[in-house]
């Protein structure tokens, strides 16, 4: 080959590298400008960053940009409120909780020698809508000491193909880089409902991906890493997904003794008169969750107020009266829609 020859192959090529680098960053540019979620994703990486160094997380841990979407829905453990006394009247679950899930996490190097005694890799709370499941599973986090991944379907949701399966892939990468680490899907039925033949293609990989994912995760005591759902509906669950929640927790209404606990922990801190009788209340509110009992207070605690603003000599905050309570249990009665739901509605399907 000639020395012309030679120069004009070596010219060809850096024409040819310079020609690439430029389509590449040209492509690149054009992407990010069309991009109508880039501004979102900024946001959402920012937001990441501070609550990764918020967290203690080692700066050291190298994230890419789909981990980083997903990190923005970390929840710092100061932002979760809620702990096992704020929940009254589930305290068998609480305590199944703590011996099957906390205490294996908490004292992990005493069970490290068994394959047995392991936190769960899925834990599904499951019952009717008001009961306490979303807090059941923030409070468990709190006691755990865990990181809490508090998912939303809509992040593993993107416009552009294939990168719903890069999300849903960054969510168990992410969780193993920060673990222990509890993955939590409130409604897990939207994200993880029955597949059919009617599915969207994209639909369809983001579960067989998720699948997948989750059944990767290392069996060793090492990998802390729990995918937490809450439903009002595991009928819509796919089955293959209940099987990966071997631990299951029924979190149904309350019975007469958890709604006078229920209602005793809601006025704990508010002044009510002595002629409040909770037994009559709790019998009364049969049916009732524990979300339509903390109405219940509240619409007495407005009813006080009302009868507080027709009265000119007002001193103080007056006590919540029995009298007020039975308004707003009626108010509530009347205006609760009834779906004609029965217990079954909220229960596990038979999975044999």
């Amino acid at each position: 080959m000639t020395n012309d020859m030679r120069g004009e192959l070596i010219s060809l090529v850096v024409r040819a590298t310079v020609a690439s680098v430029l389509g590449y960053y040209t492509m690149k540019f054009v992407y990010d400008t069309l991009d109508p979620t880039r501004k979102q994703k900024l946001k959402a990486e920012e937001k990441a960053k501070r609550l990764l160094q918020s967290l203690g997380i080692n700066p050291a841990i190298q994230l890419n940009e789909h981990e980083l979407m997903i990190a923005s829905n970390l929840v710092v453990p100061s932002q979760i409120t809620t702990s096992w006394q704020d929940i009254a009247g589930l305290e068998d679950v609480i305590q199944e909780l703590r011996e099957t899930v906390i205490l294996p996490i908490q004292k992990r190097d005493l069970f490290r020698g068994s394959q047995l005694t392991q936190a769960p890799k899925g834990v599904l709370l499951h019952g009717p809508p008001g009961c306490g499941k979303t807090m059941m599973a923030k409070a468990t986090a709190k006691e755990a000491g865990t990181r809490f991944i508090n998912l939303d379907a809509a992040a593993l949701t993107d416009k552009w193909y294939g990168e719903s399966q890069k999300l849903a892939s960054s969510v168990f990468t992410l969780a193993q880089k920060i673990q222990p680490c509890i993955i939590f899907i409130d409604e897990v039925d939207s994200l993880l409902r029955s597949r059919s033949s009617n599915d969207h293609e994209a639909t369809a990989m983001i579960k067989t991906q998720f699948m997948q994912l989750w059944d990767g995760l290392p069996t060793n005591s090492e990998c802390i890493v729990i995918v937490m759902g809450a439903t009002n509906r595991p009928k819509d669950v796919d089955r293959a997904f209940l099987r990966r929640m071997p631990a299951t927790f029924h979190i149904g209404l309350p019975e007469f003794q958890q709604r006078k606990s229920i209602l005793l922990e809601i006025l704990r801190l508010e002044s009510f008169s002595e002629d409040v009788d909770f037994n009559a209340l709790a019998r009364l509110a049969e049916g009732f969750s524990g979300s339509d009992l903390r109405e219940m207070c509240r619409l007495a605690s407005v009813y006080r107020i009302r009868s507080m603003a027709r009265s000119d000599n007002v001193q103080a905050l007056k006590p919540i009266s029995h009298d007020e309570l039975l308004q707003a249990f009626r108010k509530l009665k009347e205006s609760k829609v009834h779906c004609g739901t029965s217990p079954a509605d909220f229960a596990l399907p038979n999975l044999d």
